[in-house]
């Protein structure tokens, strides 16, 4: 059977417990939203695939547990993950300030060089807020990775995040296989097999 895909990415969202990662997600993959979702235990995924620049590209999120006590589980998962997302709620500041703990997560235990975005989630409850967009977009700019502020509710940004992260992974893998000799660390820092990231 022929594969209908031609590149297949993981990707991986994190934040704390109750940011809606599991409603971007279900957004994204199902376009369906619920607001009773229990909290996710241990760790979870969708498939979807989308188009970028022409290409059909597999996505596989892996939705991760916030919760502290299940941090054992979920750092396994960061080490075959292409791009990962960073969520925080715009109506907690605690779940902003935070974003510095995963960051520091993902330097100890993700591949180097790996994508990274960050989403404010819920910004369909303007009311609430209480991070600024200003201040997510400011943290996203020191760390030089791309923003956006979401609603899984509303369905704003969900799909167009997802399809700027993918859009970033597809474009970085196609330099990684042109033969430049300086995107090396990249592999050598996971496993010295060769690099599995790029599935044709």
């Amino acid at each position: 059977m022929a594969k209908k895909y031609d590149f297949l990415f993981k990707l991986l969202l994190i934040g704390d417990s109750g940011v809606g990662k599991t409603c971007l997600i279900i957004r994204f993959a199902e376009d369906n939203f619920n607001s009773t979702y229990i909290s996710t235990i241990g760790i979870d995924f969708k498939v979807k695939t989308i188009d970028v620049d022409g290409k059909k590209v597999k996505l596989q999120v892996w939705d991760t547990a916030g919760q502290e006590r299940f941090k054992t589980i979920t750092t396994a998962y960061y080490r075959g993950a292409m791009g990962i997302i960073l969520v925080y709620d715009i109506t907690d500041d605690k779940s902003f300030e935070n974003i510095q703990n995963w960051m520091k997560s993902i330097k100890e235990n993700a591949s180097a060089g790996v994508s990274r975005m960050l989403l404010g989630n819920k910004c369909d409850i303007e009311a609430k807020r209480k991070v600024s967009k200003e201040t997510g977009e400011k943290l996203a700019k020191d760390h030089g990775i791309s923003f956006f502020e979401t609603s899984a509710k509303s369905s704003i940004n969900v799909e167009e995040s997802f399809q700027a992260l993918a859009q970033e992974i597809l474009q970085k893998s196609s330099k990684k296989s042109s033969p430049t000799g300086k995107e090396v660390k990249i592999t050598s820092s996971a496993e010295k097999k060769p690099s599995k990231c790029v599935v044709l």
